[in-house]
């Protein structure tokens, strides 16, 4: 909760500066309200920053099942924590993006993660009215070696 309201406290600070925030800041944040709601266990809330026409994992995933699947993901993992590597995020029309990252998710039912995995995600974004939807994401685990591991700070 402290890392949402540092984050609300930062837009209002730049808000105040006048400068309307970048494409690729306006996505990340939205990829940390995402954050914040699905290791709050809100997937009502998480939800709403997926769009009506989403497909995810190359077809095979609609709206509804992304849901269904986030819902699984809290359910399964009191503890669901994220941390996202560096995010890119790209212009690519009016009103879309992408946005590509990776990420550890980790999570269990204790204080201490039980398991947790690294994913390449890809994503497109679109911007109907004012606020950037996820359309797009499409997620692979990455097999890392031990030698992956020690360079996880060049992710």
């Amino acid at each position: 909760m402290r890392r949402f309201t540092a984050l609300v406290f930062v837009f209002m600070l730049l808000a105040g500066c006048g400068k309307e925030l970048t494409v690729e800041q306006q996505i990340i944040a939205t990829l940390r309200n995402m954050e914040v709601a699905a290791e709050q266990g809100e997937h009502f809330e998480f939800m709403e920053y997926i769009a009506d026409s989403f497909n995810g994992q190359q077809g095979s995933m609609d709206r509804r099942e992304f849901h269904r699947f986030m819902i699984f993901q809290i359910n399964q993992n009191r503890r669901l924590q994220a941390q996202f590597f560096p995010i890119f995020v790209k212009e690519t029309g009016e009103n879309q993006a992408s946005a590509n990252f990776k990420i550890l998710v980790t999570g269990g039912g204790g204080l201490l993660p039980e398991r947790g995995q690294i994913f390449q995600v890809d994503t497109a974004w679109v911007r109907p009215d004012g606020d950037w939807l996820l359309q797009n994401a499409n997620w692979k685990p990455l097999d890392l070696s031990a030698a992956d591991i020690e360079n996880l700070t060049e992710f």
